[in-house]
């Protein structure tokens, strides 16, 4: 377990495909992690003479720490003082004008062998990542197209007139290969929706097995009781294109890559 340590939300994956009889190949490939990482976690939870349920159940810095207990940073006694506070931390962040630096200076009130600043914003780092839980996500090759709208609405130039002009931006996704297809449109209504999604399927060179979307307004009429209904145009199309039309929102993570990329 040499070098950079896990997230405990990846570790927590991991004891729980060693639960379900997974082996170390199938773990390492499906959490891109080396083999030698994944025998030394496994290796470590059989000294720890718990079970995986145990485990899962605890925080991630509580198991973190248990991973990791012949760390210095984790036998310190900083440490577990300060693992009490990093809650009301989280909390007081929320506020207008806290700062993590504010915090620090309160935190230094007297304990004069306090952490330093880096060390400080590092375990707030572990504390905010375990309060956000990740997993991963399996899908076949050609199975779902993951579509939305960006919701942010970009601009481009006329050259002619030096008129900026807003414009919607079409997002769609390959989950299994990770492939995105951008197209700016005119709006989001259901001609510019349906004519995006055939070019996009053009450009794939296919069909998947289903769509996938979000609330569209231009694609979904009704969401009750689990039970979706799509636009008349829609249907039509869809019968057309032999595809499934599903809702999820899986596709708004690719949505907040693409912009901060772009916004760079």
């Amino acid at each position: 377990m040499a070098g950079k340590i896990k997230r405990m939300s990846t570790i927590k994956q991991l004891l729980s495909l060693h639960s379900n009889g997974q082996g170390i190949k199938y773990i390492s490939r499906h959490l891109s992690m080396s083999r030698n990482t994944v025998r030394s976690y496994l290796s470590k939870f059989k000294t720890l003479q718990c079970t995986v349920d145990d485990l899962l159940k605890l925080d991630d810095p509580i198991l973190e720490a248990r991973f990791h207990s012949g760390n210095p940073a984790y036998s310190d006694t900083r440490h577990e003082e300060l693992m009490s506070l990093l809650s009301y931390f989280m909390s007081e962040l929320k506020k207008p004008g806290v700062t993590r630096y504010l915090l620090w200076e309160e935190y230094k009130i007297g304990r004069p062998s306090h952490y330093c600043y880096s060390q400080f914003c590092f375990h707030l780092d572990q504390h905010a990542a375990s309060r956000r839980p990740t997993m991963v996500l399996h899908h076949d090759p050609a199975d779902k197209l993951m579509i939305d709208f960006s919701g942010k609405k970009m601009h481009y130039v006329d050259r002619q007139t030096g008129e900026e002009i807003s414009c919607q931006l079409y997002i769609a996704i390959l989950p299994y290969s990770g492939y995105v297809y951008v197209e700016a449109c005119r709006s989001q209504d259901i001609n510019d929706f349906i004519a995006c999604t055939s070019h996009c399927l053009q450009s794939l060179g296919g069909v998947p097995k289903a769509l996938v979307t979000d609330n569209l307004k231009s694609a979904v009429t009704k969401w009750i009781n689990m039970n979706l209904t799509s636009t008349l145009h829609l249907n039509i199309w869809l019968i057309t294109m032999g595809v499934l039309f599903f809702r999820q929102g899986h596709i708004n993570l690719g949505i907040k890559e693409l912009l901060k990329t772009w916004s760079k």
